[in-house]
């Protein structure tokens, strides 16, 4: 690295292109090589080439990192996050395991997520939603109320808050109104993401954009798109209970040290589940992410 290198976050990044800051100004940037190894919220070393333009050198160590990942490839969504706040809605309706999966890597990782219920106004649905997200809360998950567009300035009253001092990440599947509540919190953030895409040059590919905006000083809100499936691949099946926050009074107490905590004589897990302190629905999801991962090894 040389004596003129610059320290810049990463505050977007499209395919092999990224947009880093350093000082308020901003450089196009790429990584030597067939690199692929940056994500948004990365602080790394640059040297510039242009007026607008570097190679990132290095990557300073990092807090956490989160991924999207399937069996075949994993991809680096963001790092150094304190937060991850997933978007559901009264309608359209959302997914049950998608919420259970999302969940699992920032307890890993030492993020603290959080669910916002978007479209409260939608009253005759907003029953059943709260419904289906009673296991969510009753594990201690944060679950925020909200209808970003019928009452703004609540959601606003609401959020700011939550993300003050902060460096979060929002996630979302479409129709949820992740965008409305970027919107909300961080005024004028459409004129920024339009920046952003010509300085990646991806036209209009915005929605492929995994983007970090200021919203003020100390406090930032990564966009990471719309998300259908999430990383969960990387991670060590050995320490896959610990993601689990019920599970955590039973762990060491099974009769075998190395028990899996699928079928295992004298599972403290397990019996726990059928005393009726687990959720069947949340165990069915251990087993089947543990099955995942057990597979990833022969690949």
């Amino acid at each position: 690295m040389t004596k003129s290198a610059k320290k810049a976050l990463v505050i977007a990044n499209h395919g092999r292109h990224y947009l880093v800051d350093h000082d308020g100004k901003t450089y196009l940037s790429v990584t030597r090589g067939k690199k692929r190894n940056v994500a948004v919220g990365d602080h790394v070393w640059i040297s510039q080439t242009a007026n607008d333009q570097a190679v990132i050198e290095s990557i300073e160590e990092r807090k956490n990192l989160l991924y999207r990942s399937d069996q075949l490839k994993s991809k680096l969504m963001a790092a150094n996050v304190a937060q991850l706040f997933i978007v559901v809605a009264t309608e359209p309706g959302f997914s049950d395991e998608l919420i259970s999966r999302a969940l699992v890597a920032p307890e890993m990782a030492g993020i603290a997520p959080h669910v916002i219920l978007n479209k409260k106004d939608v009253v005759e649905l907003l029953p059943f939603a709260r419904e289906r997200l009673l296991p969510y809360r009753s594990l201690g998950y944060p679950v925020h109320e909200i209808s970003a567009t019928e009452e703004p300035e609540e959601a606003r009253t609401i959020l700011m808050p939550l993300v003050k001092n902060q460096v979060s990440i929002l996630l979302g599947q479409s129709g949820m109104g992740k965008s409305s509540i970027i919107n909300i919190l961080i005024p004028g953030v459409n004129i920024r993401t339009r920046e952003i895409s010509t300085a990646l040059n991806s036209g209009k590919h915005t929605t492929t954009l995994t983007s970090m905006y200021r919203v003020d000083e100390n406090s930032a809100l990564i966009d990471s798109p719309g998300f259908h499936e999430f990383g969960l691949y990387h991670l060590d099946k050995a320490a896959l209970a610990q993601a689990f926050r019920e599970f955590l009074p039973y762990l060491g107490q099974c009769r075998f040290h190395n028990c899996a905590h699928l079928v295992e004589p004298g599972c403290a897990i397990l019996e726990a589940l059928e005393e009726g302190h687990i959720s069947p629905m949340r165990q069915y999801l251990y087993a089947q992410l543990f099955e995942e991962l057990s597979q990833k090894q022969h690949y």
